[in-house]
């Protein structure tokens, strides 16, 4: 007879009725049960982890939430891919022996394996081929995407399993992370069909933004080694293609999202992007969890990436933060004259329709100056050198991205600019609430989770939010800004010192995600 294995998590709080259940059901069948005294196992499989590779939160989020559980005993462990941006040598990266990763079809691709350690003590993975991975971009070249991303990326991922085979260290869970590796639930599945040891891992899926999806040739199931039983419109077809984020909120056993507004909005028809049914069929296993902010790096008292740091009962230094940053960008010297910051992917998701039409009319308008960081689509990066020209003095821009001048912003700015569309979470803003940097935000997703109207009765609040997204409605509440810097100065500091007391830390979602692996786990080894 064989044996039932039961995880028996040293982590507090216990296991709960699962474990209770599992055990009830060995002494049904009056079968050993075997407990191996070891932490819970979690594999982040993920395209992007900050400092190594990162186009936005989801950088963010790979790099801080493992950090966070391994304070809570969690033995977690991050692959990505071996981008050749990164370099080995900064990074302190250690060559391991390779993998052949066993694709569809008897295609057989060998790959570098290459280890490292992130902050807080995080084993990293990273998954190196050439012909996939180094490249100029993660997802796309100047904006065009890459029209083979779900081969690379499922690449990636059915190197994990190999990766984990081949170091004998089998997850209890895997957490993937948007479109890029939303089809590791779904190879899991094959794979426990197939009777292959990391198929009976759980599978989490987190939606950092459900509106990149992951297209693709149904040729890419092949490779993937799926059968046609998985290209159904129950599964991975929509419109006769692959979408690979549908697969994973199909066949995860739990899906998160990054907050509990967007949670609400994705399952609406509006916010769904084509995918609210499904979203509405997995609500049980669904839940919105607040990112956390990394205050680690992000925190003005001990930030060594800015001219002074500064706390909330003295902001003296911030104060030289913005005459550096005005001087850096090319701004008149003026500590009266409030200064918006605006640290972002230029997109139309961020707004860039609304700010387009409302920033010139503003700057005519308003005293006011304004300095930017981002890159994105070519018109909007156009746009801004544009603004700069026009408006000399007054308006700085960096086209492109930097992680001295995005701090220095933060710390240099009165005012943050986020205009988004629509935001599942955002981490800009709570940088911004922390450096007092106060936040002007379309109310929606995070940004209505994470900011405190500003209410002029009491002079309370931390930020100033506006609820119809269109160009006059954004520039009334940058004028609502300017307006209560101009006559209401008390109100700003008493705002500020507000908002520097906000936090957002990871303690309180990593915990959260810690209860979902260990009911996802634990569903698994009664299923085993």
């Amino acid at each position: 007879m064989s044996n039932i294995y039961v995880h028996k998590i040293r982590l507090s709080g216990g296991v709960g009725r699962g474990y209770t259940w599992c055990m009830k059901k060995a002494l049904r069948k009056k079968e050993p049960t075997i407990v191996p005294e070891r932490s819970l196992r979690v594999l982040f499989v993920a395209s992007e982890c900050a400092p190594y590779a990162k186009c936005g939160g989801l950088g963010d989020v790979v790099a801080s939430l493992p950090k966070a559980l391994r304070k809570l005993g969690v033995d977690v462990r991050v692959l990505i891919p071996l981008y050749g941006t990164i370099s080995r040598e900064t990074f302190g990266l250690v060559e391991e022996p390779s993998c052949l990763v066993n694709c569809g079809g008897g295609e057989v691709n060998g790959c570098g394996v290459w280890g490292g350690v992130a902050d807080g003590d995080v084993p990293m993975w990273f998954i190196e081929h050439d012909r996939y991975f180094d490249r100029g971009g993660i997802y796309d070249d100047n904006g065009v995407e890459f029209g083979d991303n779900a081969f690379r990326f499922g690449l990636l991922c059915m190197a994990a399993e190999q990766v984990c085979r081949d170091r004998q260290w089998i997850p209890d869970v895997v957490h993937s992370h948007d479109w890029p590796t939303a089809i590791m639930p779904v190879l899991l599945d094959a794979w426990r069909k197939a009777g292959a040891p990391l198929g009976w891992a759980g599978s989490v899926l987190t939606i950092h933004n459900q509106a990149y999806q992951g297209y693709s040739h149904a040729s890419a199931l092949g490779y993937l080694g799926l059968g046609p039983d998985y290209f159904t419109p129950e599964i991975l077809e929509a419109w006769g293609q692959v979408n690979l984020l549908k697969g994973g909120i199909v066949m995860a056993d739990a899906i998160t999202t990054v907050s509990p507004s967007y949670a609400k909005e994705i399952l609406t028809e509006a916010g769904g992007n084509g995918l609210a049914e499904y979203m509405q069929a997995r609500q049980r296993d669904f839940e919105g969890i607040l990112n956390g902010a990394d205050y680690g790096v992000w925190d003005p008292e001990t930030d060594r990436l800015i001219p002074a740091n500064y706390r909330a009962d003295s902001l003296i230094g911030k104060g030289q933060c913005k005459q550096e940053l005005q001087s850096q960008m090319g701004l008149q010297q003026d500590g009266v004259v409030p200064l918006f910051g605006i640290v972002s992917r230029l997109t139309s998701q961020k707004g860039m329709g609304l700010m387009r039409a409302a920033l010139p009319l503003a700057l005519d308008s308003l005293n006011m100056q304004l300095v930017v960081l981002g890159t994105g689509e070519a018109a909007d990066e156009e746009f801004f050198r544009w603004l700069a020209a026009a408006y000399p003095g007054r308006v700085g821009v960096t086209i492109g991205y930097s992680d001295d001048l995005a701090h220095r912003i933060q710390a240099g700015a009165d005012f943050f600019l986020m205009p988004s569309l629509f935001e599942p979470c955002g981490l800009a803003q709570m940088y911004a609430l922390r450096y007092a940097a106060l936040p002007v935000v379309h109310a929606t997703g995070g940004l209505e989770d994470t900011i405190e109207q500003y209410n002029p009765g009491e002079g309370t609040g931390t930020g100033f939010k506006f609820y119809t997204p269109d160009a006059p409605t954004f520039q009334e509440t940058m004028a609502w800004a300017v307006q209560t810097w101009e006559t209401r100065p008390s109100h700003i500091t008493q705002m500020r010192e507000q908002a520097m007391k906000v936090r957002f830390d990871w303690e309180m979602s990593a915990n959260r995600y810690l209860d979902i692996y260990r009911r996802v786990a634990l569903k698994r080894v009664g299923w085993q």
